[in-house]
C-alpha cells in the first residue's frame, strides 16, 4: 500500500503554509484578558485569503469551482491552521457544503456552493443538540406543512452562528428520521442567544420557533447527518492534532533554552520522559486520524463501520491534546501562565476541541456498543 499523500493533497498543504504564514499565535485575542467574547466576528481577512487560495473549495467539485479533493486533504489544511489558531470557521463551512454537494438537490447546491466556494457565504453546523450532552438530532423536530418543512427546537453551542449566513441543523421527523435543515441565521423564528467558548469565541444558542423552510432547503437523504457527523468529527480531530504538533514544537525550544543548574531542561531524564510520552500521544493522533479519514473519503469496508474508526480517532485527539498542554505548561513552569506569551491561548483551545463533538468518555461507550455489536473475527 502507498501511504504517502498525493500530488494534490501536498499541493493544498503548501497553499495553506502560505495562507497561515503570516498569522502568529500571540496575536490572537486572549481569553484570559477579556470578560466577554474575544471578538464579535471571525478573521475576515484571513477568509479572503483563504477563498483566494481556493481553500474554501477543497471539496467542491470542478463544476462549483473546487478543486474535488477529499476528507484527507481538508484535514491536512485543518491542521495547519491550528498550529496557529487561526480563527476562521474553516471545518464547519466546508463541512457543511460537502453535505450540501452530496445531497442536496440541484436547486440549492446552484444556490450555495459556488458562492460558499468563494466565501462570499458563511455555513455552519449545529451538532451539539439541545445541552451538549444529548444526540444533536433529537434536540430540533422538523414536519411537513403542505410544501414547507416547520422546524421546532433549541441546539447549543453552535460555533459561528451570529456571523454564519446558514446554520446545517439536524433535526427529527415523526417518522423517526434524521434531515439536514439549511436555515437561515436570519429568518422568521430563527432566534441567537450568545454563548462563549472556553476559547472566547462567540458560540450561538439557536432557537426554532416554528421556522418554516422550502423543500429545496431540507437535506432528506438517508445517511446524510452521520456522513456529516464523522466529517466534522475528524475535521476536529485534524485541528486537535495541530494544537498538539505546535505545543510540544513550543515546549521543546522551551526546555532546549531554558537552564538550570547550568544544563538546559530538555536534558534532564524526566523531562525527557515526559516529552518523549507527548510524542507518543501525537504520532497515535496522526496515524488514527488518518485512518479515520482514509475511510471517509474512499468508503473502504473495514471489521468496524467507519464510526468505529472516527471514535478511536477522537479518543485519542481528546486525550492526547489535553496530555500534550498539560505537560507543556507543566514544563513552562509560570511562563506557560504568562498572558504575553500565547501557551495559555493554546490551552483555552485545546480544552474546547477536547470536547468539542463529545469527549473521550462518549466515543469510548460508542465504541464499545460497535464491537459488542460486530463479531470480530
Amino acid at each position: 500500500m502507498d501511504f504517502r499523500f498525493s500530488e494534490e493533497q501536498q499541493a493544498a498543504v503548501e497553499a495553506a503554509l502560505a495562507v497561515f504564514g503570516g498569522v502568529a499565535p500571540d496575536s490572537v485575542p486572549s481569553p484570559s484578558l477579556v470578560a466577554g467574547a474575544v471578538a464579535d466576528d471571525f478573521d475576515r481577512v484571513l477568509w479572503e485569503r483563504l477563498a483566494g487560495a481556493d481553500l474554501l473549495s477543497l471539496l467542491l467539485d470542478e463544476e462549483f469551482g473546487g478543486a474535488g479533493l477529499d476528507s484527507i486533504a481538508l484535514c491536512l489544511v485543518l491542521r495547519e491552521s491550528a498550529k496557529v489558531l487561526a480563527r476562521v470557521p474553516l471545518l464547519e463551512s466546508c463541512a457543511a457544503t460537502a453535505a450540501v454537494q452530496a445531497y442536496g438537490d440541484e436547486e440549492v447546491r446552484g444556490e450555495v456552493l459556488r458562492r460558499a466556494g468563494t466565501g462570499e457565504l458563511v455555513l455552519t453546523v449545529a451538532a451539539h443538540g439541545r445541552t451538549g450532552h444529548d444526540p444533536a438530532e433529537l434536540a430540533v423536530t422538523a414536519g411537513r406543512d403542505g410544501d414547507l418543512w416547520v422546524l421546532d427546537g433549541t441546539q447549543t453551542a453552535v460555533p459561528w452562528a451570529h456571523n454564519a449566513d446558514f446554520v446545517l441543523v439536524p433535526a427529527r421527523t415523526g417518522a423517526d428520521r434524521t434531515v439536514l435543515a439549511l436555515v437561515p441565521r436570519i429568518h422568521e423564528g430563527v432566534v441567537l442567544g450568545e454563548q462563549i467558548s472556553t476559547a472566547g469565541e462567540r458560540l450561538g444558542e439557536l432557537r426554532l420557533d416554528s421556522v418554516r423552510l422550502p423543500d429545496r432547503y431540507v437535506l432528506d437523504a438517508e445517511g446524510a447527518w452521520p456522513w456529516l457527523r464523522d466529517l466534522l468529527t475528524v475535521g476536529t480531530c485534524a485541528l486537535a492534532l495541530g494544537l498538539g504538533t505546535a505545543v510540544l514544537g513550543m515546549t521543546s525550544d522551551y526546555t532546549g533554552k531554558r537552564e538550570q543548574f547550568g544544563y538546559p531542561l530538555a536534558t534532564f531524564q524526566a523531562v525527557a520522559v515526559q516529552a518523549a510520552d507527548r510524542y507518543i500521544d501525537l504520532r497515535a493522533m496522526e496515524v488514527t486520524l488518518w485512518q479515520a479519514a482514509w475511510r471517509i473519503s474512499t468508503g473502504a469496508g473495514g471489521a468496524l463501520p467507519v464510526s468505529g474508526d472516527v471514535a478511536v480517532a477522537k479518543i485519542w485527539a481528546s486525550e492526547g491534546v489535553r496530555r500534550v498542554v498539560q505537560t507543556a505548561q507543566h514544563l513552562h513552569g509560570g511562563f506557560g501562565a504568562d498572558t504575553d506569551y500565547p501557551l495559555h491561548r493554546f490551552h483555552a483551545w485545546a480544552k474546547y476541541l477536547e470536547l468539542s463533538l463529545g469527549p473521550a468518555a462518549a466515543h469510548e461507550e460508542a465504541l464499545g456498543d460497535l464491537l459488542a455489536a460486530h463479531q470480530l473475527g
